[in-house]
């Protein structure tokens, strides 16, 4: 393709998606911090400490001169927590050329201001990026992309060009990618799935069974479609590969950060202990204060959030919380019966 693809953020899922678009475009620069061992991925083609085992290709430039690695590059694709994006963007600010197109795959809520990963990026670039940003969401945890492993996501974007570009940029016969013009609801999937992944490792850590976990992934997926629908998000999306796709991965596999906080809460840990003990950055105890908030803004009634919030925030314990759920009083099971 002739093309250059600078990676902003070189942990696990940055090193991944440099590994799999290695094949797509000619440079590829990887940008990350010092402190996040940049200089040793160069010395030695492998993230060691984020995705050991997976060798860097030797068109994939590891450095920590974001002006280096943003300078002539077709696209911009950040990967890093949620929290860090807007700080990011900031120092990419300097850099970016418009026209070139930015394809956000971090996937969480800006606490501060509970704002979309694309709102921010208007915040800090300006309006007149929206036609050449993107979101890329689904079901890919970094440990199978890295390795080649049969993924699918979807990418959905204000103009469908851009779409289109980001489509042809990442497919290939191992990653194959769907186009969705619903950027709110595809941005609202992957950011709130991630609590209801905290309350399926919490039912994993309590010892609850395989019935339990089925029904909180389908009434966590009618809340996110509320919650979806109030913000102006389609129905539709989240049934697709950024609402249900997303949401069973991140509850059921053993790549799961948020799925392993909550069974280690589950199992009597304090939340500060859970994320000590998973290491990395775990979105869904960062996103569900926010989505908290958003539900009550909206008048939105979401149980499992408001549950996993009183467990995180307000310390109440997670058996209290279930029982609390298994008790509420009777209803119909959405609006099947007209009304709920």
């Amino acid at each position: 393709m002739g093309e250059k693809v600078c990676i902003v953020g070189a942990g696990s899922w940055g090193t991944a998606q440099a590994v799999l678009l290695s094949d797509k475009a000619d440079e590829i620069a990887l940008w990350g911090r010092p402190q996040d061992g940049i200089e040793l991925m160069a010395a030695t083609r492998e993230n060691k400490r984020f995705l050991p085992g997976v060798k860097i290709n030797a068109n994939i430039n590891p450095t920590a001169d974001m002006e280096a690695a943003a300078a002539g590059s077709d696209y911009i694709i950040i990967a890093v927590p949620a929290q860090t994006v807007r700080e990011v963007l900031e120092i990419i600010k300097a850099y970016y050329i418009p026209g070139t197109l930015l394809v956000n795959t971090a996937k969480g809520l800006e606490i501060s201001t509970a704002k979309r990963l694309s709102q921010v990026m208007v915040d800090v670039l300006g309006s007149e990026i929206k036609p050449y940003l993107a979101c890329l969401s689904g079901p890919s945890h970094a440990e199978e992309v890295g390795r080649g492993l049969l993924t699918a996501v979807t990418v959905s974007a204000l103009q469908k060009d851009t779409a289109q570009k980001v489509q042809r940029l990442y497919m290939n016969g191992q990653f194959r990618v769907y186009t969705n013009p619903d950027l709110t609801g595809v941005e609202l999937g992957g950011a709130v799935k991630n609590i209801v992944a905290l309350c399926a490792g919490i039912l994993e850590g309590l010892g609850y069974g395989d019935n339990i976990r089925a029904a909180l992934i389908t009434r966590g997926l009618h809340e996110i479609s509320k919650l979806g629908a109030a913000l102006g998000a389609k129905p539709l999306t989240f049934v697709g590969l950024s609402g249900l796709g997303d949401l069973v991965a991140t509850c059921y596999s053993a790549f799961s950060r948020n799925r392993k906080a909550g069974e280690l809460i589950g199992r009597g840990y304090s939340t500060d202990e859970a994320l000590r003990e998973v290491g990395m950055i775990v979105e869904g105890v960062y996103s569900c204060p926010v989505a908290y908030r958003l539900a009550m803004e909206m008048r939105v009634d979401m149980p499992i959030v408001r549950a996993c919030y009183n467990i995180l925030e307000q310390k109440k314990t997670p058996q209290q919380e279930i029982d609390a759920l298994m008790k509420r009083d009777m209803r119909p099971e959405g609006e099947l019966w007209g009304a709920e």
